[in-house]
């Protein structure tokens, strides 16, 4: 055994044995057919001489056949190169047998036949002329084909060639016959484990993507938050589909020709795509999904997308490494709503069947889709009506005390004529009048003649918010602006969109703040503390002062451009002692109001009384009256109304607008002795009536509807007594 080619040439029985034996273990050992190839090559050349040697592997379903060449010597592959074979050792080119017609083919042949086939080169057939011309190429001088089979199938054939001339004998093919028979069962179990593995990787690859499915399903009847269900599904997403990018893209809110990169999942990005871009539609692959609802697909080097000017999202993308993009279209009844976004940062396209579970997967995101942003729009329209009806309860509850403007006075008719003049159109409107002349229901009435009747109407009191509160309660703030800014808050200018806001005593804003409120009336935008972010308003402003505006600006304490910018169509409210007309009117109104809340029932007001409030000079104005009412309902206990005559005051001192208005001393002593006299009166009659009995159920007091206790103190300050007129 001098040499490894001795050993090959002379090979006894007992070696061939052993050798069949190990390739025996072989096969146990290895399931893969190319490492199978491997290792029967060392195998066999102790037991039979070649040089090359080669396996043809054929599909019976597709016809197609998996080849494998080994040259012996150089121990290298001839490995495929176009549609010609190389051998890497020699680089010599090969014509492959599948390149051959089956007449022209020696596998061919002894695949059809099944039956092994000896020849030499010379020796060959002229149909195999050009096989011939290429094994003389290569030197080779013998071949042996022979069938790979099993009782089950047939596999293929394995070729041994070598450059000597007459290596295999016929009683050679024998042994080489049973060769292959092992061969043939090896090959056979390694592609049925192949198979069988490549059969588990698909099941396994269904069972992933239906449990995908199952859990898309379940977000989306279980989360109405659109972030939080991408998120929770974005991650098993990239995971099944082997993506590192997903991401949604929206319909800009602002800007209809925009989409906005509504959810972004890219744990490897680098940052430069980012949530809440925004990028055009024209000329982005993102945007030809949304157009034509269909799927796209992009690999690099994105070819008609990359350099477009018009399209740098796709510049971005390059920028973060993705190499490969599958877009899907959202679509709800026949209308898109977004676009889903898959992307890898290996060069790997999306297949066909990728993309058709991917649609399955965009249906069911649509459906999250729209289910959130109606929950969304849900939301937005609850929280809006709940901040309007924090606004709007005092107004309610005004609007039902003040069903209408109760009075005829010419003063206030002129008022109602201005009203109804400047009602229907945009313009500011300032109310000037005395504190408690009605100012509030002016505006509201205004407001209830607009075309924006059916939106909100916002009041604020100026005077009654703390300086340092006010332009936050006005144009809002966001969290964390200031010390206490614990949440977002929504001012009320933004409130009051395509509505009216009503501004009272607007004469007590600040200077500083003036500017920011004279913006928003020239340009309509504002900003909220603490945000860079411009909101626009088309709310219609109604300010309200019982100060000189015009004193104000000549003392430089009101800005001389926002006074001309509200002082548009101004309105002065009478004080009530001018509407002297009005006050019965008033009197009815807010007894029956009272009454009304307070279960009784009062149909009898004394024209003495009357009489006094009308010579009242009401420095309080309505509210003063309102309040004076509201207390004689209280004390009254019968069907008149008890007015006590010291329930009519002169407004104290200290009140500089409305000294002008406070009767003097010798008014009020008058009007006192009216009501003296009008209560003696009441009283004379009733004890009358009872004959002088006060007490008991048809005395005085039960007539007057007083205490007896009562009854007696005033018949004793009056000095009543009987036999007196």
């Amino acid at each position: 055994m001098s040499s490894d080619s001795e050993l090959i040439t002379t090979p006894d029985l007992a070696t061939r044995y052993e050798a069949l034996m190990r390739v025996s273990r072989a096969i146990g050992a290895n399931r893969h057919p190319q490492d199978l190839f491997g290792v029967l090559v060392d195998e066999l050349r102790r037991v039979v001489q070649f040089d090359f040697v080669g396996v043809s592997l054929r599909d019976q379903n597709s016809g197609t056949c998996q080849d494998y060449f080994i040259d012996a010597a150089s121990r290298s592959a001839i490995a495929p190169e176009g549609k010609i074979f190389i051998d890497v050792a020699s680089r010599l080119a090969i014509v492959p047998e599948d390149e051959l017609t089956p007449e022209e083919s020696v596998t061919s042949w002894v695949y059809e036949h099944q039956q092994p086939l000896l020849r030499s080169t010379d020796e060959l057939e002229s149909r195999f002329g050009r096989l011939q011309a290429t094994l003389k190429r290569l030197q080779i001088q013998s071949t042996c084909a022979l069938p790979l089979t099993t009782a089950h199938r047939k596999l293929g054939v394995i070729a041994f060639c070598s450059k000597q001339v007459g290596t295999y004998a016929q009683e050679e093919v024998k042994f080489i016959s049973q060769v292959a028979d092992q061969i043939a069962l090896a090959f056979d179990d390694a592609l049925n484990f192949t198979a069988l593995r490549r059969a588990s990787e698909e099941l396994q690859t269904k069972n992933e993507r239906l449990q995908l499915l199952l859990d898309i399903t379940n977000q989306v009847v279980s989360n109405l938050e659109l972030r939080e269900v991408l998120r929770a599904i974005s991650r098993h997403l990239r995971r099944v589909m082997q993506c590192d990018y997903a991401g949604l893209s929206l319909p800009d809110s602002q800007d209809k020709e925009r989409l906005r990169l509504y959810v972004l999942d890219f744990p490897e990005g680098k940052g430069f795509l980012r949530e809440e871009m925004s990028y055009s539609i024209e000329r982005s692959p993102s945007g030809e999904t949304f157009r034509t609802m269909k799927p796209l697909t992009i690999r690099s080097p994105f070819t008609g997308w990359v350099n477009d000017p018009v399209a740098p999202i796709v510049q971005i993308a390059v920028r973060e490494g993705l190499k490969a993009f599958c877009f899907l279209p959202l679509v709800r009844q026949n209308r898109a709503i977004g676009v889903l976004v898959l992307g890898r940062l290996r060069d790997d396209a999306f297949t066909e069947d990728d993309i058709h579970f991917l649609g399955q997967i965009a249906n069911q995101i649509a459906l999250a889709v729209e289910n959130a942003l109606a929950f969304r729009e849900i939301r937005e329209l609850k929280d809006q009506l709940s901040r309007e009806k924090l606004y709007l309860e005092d107004e309610i509850r005004a609007e039902l005390n003040f069903a209408q403007i109760i009075g005829s006075s010419p003063a206030l008719r002129r008022v109602l004529k201005q009203v109804g003049t400047v009602a229907p159109t945009d313009s500011t409107v300032l109310i000037y009048g005395e504190t408690g002349t009605g100012k509030e229901l002016i505006a509201r009435a205004i407001h209830d003649l607009s075309p924006r009747r059916s939106k909100p109407f916002v009041k604020l009191n100026c005077a009654a918010i703390p300086t340092g509160l006010l332009e936050s309660e006005l144009f809002g703030h966001e969290k964390g602006a200031f010390t206490g800014a614990i949440a977002q808050r929504i001012g009320r200018f933004e409130v009051a969109d395509s509505g009216t806001i009503f501004l009272d005593e607007i004469g007590e804003i600040p200077l500083e703040l003036q500017t920011k409120l004279l913006r928003v009336l020239q340009e309509r935008e504002f900003e909220r503390l603490g945000s860079s972010k411009t909101l626009r308003t088309n709310a219609r402003l109604i300010a309200a002062t019982n100060r000189n505006l015009e004193a104000m600006v000549a003392e430089q304490k009101f800005r001389s451009d926002l006074f001309f910018r509200i002082n548009v169509f101004p309105v002065h409210i009478p004080p009530l002692r001018e509407r002297q007309e009005d006050i019965p009117l008033l009197v009815r109104h807010f007894t029956q109001q009272f009454c009304r809340r307070m279960n009784k029932v009062i149909d009898t007001v004394p024209s003495a009384t009357m009489d006094a409030l009308r010579r009242y000079q009401w420095p309080g104005n309505i509210r003063e009256l309102q309040n004076m009412i509201e207390r004689a309902v209280i004390i009254s206990t019968g069907p008149v109304l008890n007015l006590d005559v010291a329930d009519l005051k002169l407004q104290p001192a200290g009140f500089p607008e409305k000294k002008a208005a406070a009767p003097n001393s010798e008014n009020n002593a008058a009007l006192r002795d009216v009501l003296e006299k009008t209560e003696r009166l009441r009283i004379l009659e009733a004890l009358e009536r009872s004959n002088w009995v006060v007490a008991g159920p048809r005395g005085a007091a039960g007539q007057l509807g007083m205490k007896r206790s009562t009854l007696q103190h005033r018949i004793r300050k009056l000095g009543i007594k009987r036999g007196t007129a």
